[in-house]
């Protein structure tokens, strides 16, 4: 069957000129003309449409996604492989996201109980308002966001005082246990690892080992994040990390 343009338009969601874009830059060129000249796809010009979508959806460039789609080398079946990997990947990463939500989630509820004295006193310079909008748009429908407004939105200043007083005694050994020399893989590092796995779950949310290791990955590479540890002990930020995924595979 050929398909005028208005139609392939229509059945992939795209705009007629996208389709025009994509035949003059030679990466959709349809395989038919009326005698009028008119575009004419038949469906092999699909199934390539398919695959340039996809791609796209992606964020793969247009001069990338020529290039996947004309390797020589590749057929069908690599295709279906190579967007299975993709979109694998991409799951994952959404997970990941989905789980980072140590700090970011505390910023919703956690002034309400709060002066602006009494907050200063427990964060200093960090606001979690800074940090809210974000929490909730990016988390917001999760149970472990729930879990955490509602947990942290009964905290008074005595609760806050208390979980600042905790991390911040695990900071100090988890400090003395990097300059002892001790690996980040190791049953001490390890121990620690869990400890703070621990007092999220504690104070916070049911934190898994699928979570924590989302967090780990997530203090490396966000800044704020990163910059956070940083401040406690520079390299603090991988130490902890590895530390909770050897804990994670030790444990999970």
């Amino acid at each position: 069957m050929e398909y005028p343009v208005g139609q392939v338009a229509r059945l992939a969601g795209v705009t007629v000129r996208t389709l025009h874009h994509y035949d003059e830059i030679g990466l959709l060129s349809p395989s038919g003309r009326t005698s009028a000249g008119y575009r004419r796809y038949d469906d092999s010009d699909l199934d390539r449409l398919q695959q340039i979508l996809f791609y796209r959806e992606l964020g793969f460039p247009l001069e990338e996604v020529a290039a996947i789609i004309d390797d020589p080398s590749s057929n069908p079946t690599e295709h279906l492989r190579r967007q299975h990997e993709l979109l694998t990947g991409r799951i994952s990463r959404l997970r990941e996201m989905v789980a980072a939500i140590e700090f970011a989630m505390e910023a919703k509820s956690v002034g309400i109980q709060l002066t602006p004295e009494e907050r200063f006193e427990v964060f200093g310079d960090f606001n979690p308002d800074d940090y809210a909008a974000e929490a909730e748009e990016r988390w917001g429908g999760t149970d472990a966001y729930r879990e955490s407004a509602r947990r942290t939105g009964r905290y008074s200043r005595e609760d806050w005082l208390r979980n600042k007083a905790e991390n911040a005694e695990w900071g100090e050994r988890f400090v003395a246990l990097m300059d002892s020399g001790a690996p980040a893989d190791g049953p001490q590092a390890m121990a620690l690892a869990e400890e703070h796995r621990q007092l999220i779950t504690r104070w916070f949310y049911e934190c898994s080992y699928e979570i924590h290791t989302g967090l780990a990955d997530m203090y490396v590479a966000d800044p704020r994040f990163t910059a956070f540890y940083e401040n406690i002990k520079p390299g603090m930020t991988a130490y902890l990390s590895e530390a909770i995924h050897a804990n994670a595979i030790t444990n999970a």
